[in-house]
């Protein structure tokens, strides 16, 4: 194996107690023992409020398998996760199904149709989470209309129901749903890649504009353009290890590992003079060797 191929692993981000969401030594294996599958590797990762990190890597690479188990849908191996001061690593699922209702961290769906119930409209579907919460009805319906704005949508939404929407639409209702409850996380897996660009760059700009209002995001994507457009930090999972975790710019611009090379190579937005088929060849060499 060359220097250049050696995958150094990044340094741990600093335990920061102020985090929303620590990831400590995170390790994930699927099947049983002699059979086992590791999907996620000492993966360690925190994230501010306020800030957005995207998650990068190609299918297969742990992506989403890093979303479910943060959310409590896979039980890690080995690891610690805590999650506004909680940790939660070892909850059950009453006490996920508390944390849930409380707000405290939300999900969006690549497929908006998987998260909104088609028989519910727009204003029961942004509604439901605060009413569950306890939130008088009234104030449930003044805190939808300020979140149905905030995500570009109008009040002549309200009483449809998901069939009835474009795909674009759909998507900024689930956003507006996750953001409803005012979570302090908001976990995003493939939120713009079914649509179109006109939809996607909408998005992305609404994601961009809910730093300022102290959400914490964590961006999964395998498009790194997309990525590049949102996230403060970028970190790079291949093989179910993160390896290679940095400001956005950074990664983009100066990518240490040859599989950050290669997607920043890959990437027709990012893609520089210097990171031609040749070149592409020769790190797609550098990976497999």
């Amino acid at each position: 194996m060359t220097t250049e191929h050696a995958r150094q692993k990044p340094a741990a981000t600093p335990t920061d107690e102020s985090a929303v969401l620590e990831v400590t030594g995170l390790d994930v294996h699927y099947g049983p023992r002699r059979r086992r599958r590791r999907a996620l590797h000492d993966v360690s990762l925190s994230v501010a409020p306020g800030e957005t990190v995207g998650i990068i890597g190609e299918t297969g690479s742990g992506k989403s398998t890093f979303a479910r188990t943060v959310l409590g849908l896979v039980r890690p191996s080995a690891g610690r996760i805590v999650i506004g001061g909680e940790d939660v690593g070892a909850y059950g699922t009453r006490q996920w199904r508390r944390l849930r209702r409380r707000g405290v961290v939300q999900y969006v769906f690549q497929d908006p149709l998987r998260s909104l119930d088609p028989d519910l409209t727009v204003e029961e579907s942004l509604s439901e989470p605060l009413l569950i919460q306890g939130v008088p009805r009234q104030e449930a319906a003044d805190r939808v209309r300020t979140f149905l704005a905030r995500v570009q949508l109008s009040e002549d939404l309200l009483d449809r129901l998901p069939g009835e929407l474009s795909g674009g639409q759909r998507q900024r209702v689930s956003v507006a749903r996750a953001l409803v409850t005012e979570p302090k996380l908001v976990i995003l897996d493939e939120p713009v890649s079914a649509l179109d660009s006109a939809n996607r760059v909408q998005i992305l700009q609404i994601l961009k504009d809910l730093r300022a209002a102290g959400t914490a995001l964590v961006f999964i994507s395998h498009d790194l353009g997309s990525v590049a457009g949102v996230a403060d930090r970028i970190a790079v999972l291949y093989q179910g290890e993160l390896v290679e975790v940095g400001a956005a710019r950074d990664v983009i611009t100066d990518p240490r590992h040859v599989y950050t090379r290669l997607l920043v190579g890959s990437a027709p937005t990012l893609r520089t003079a210097s990171a031609d088929r040749a070149e592409r060849d020769r790190l797609r060499a550098l990976l497999h060797a």
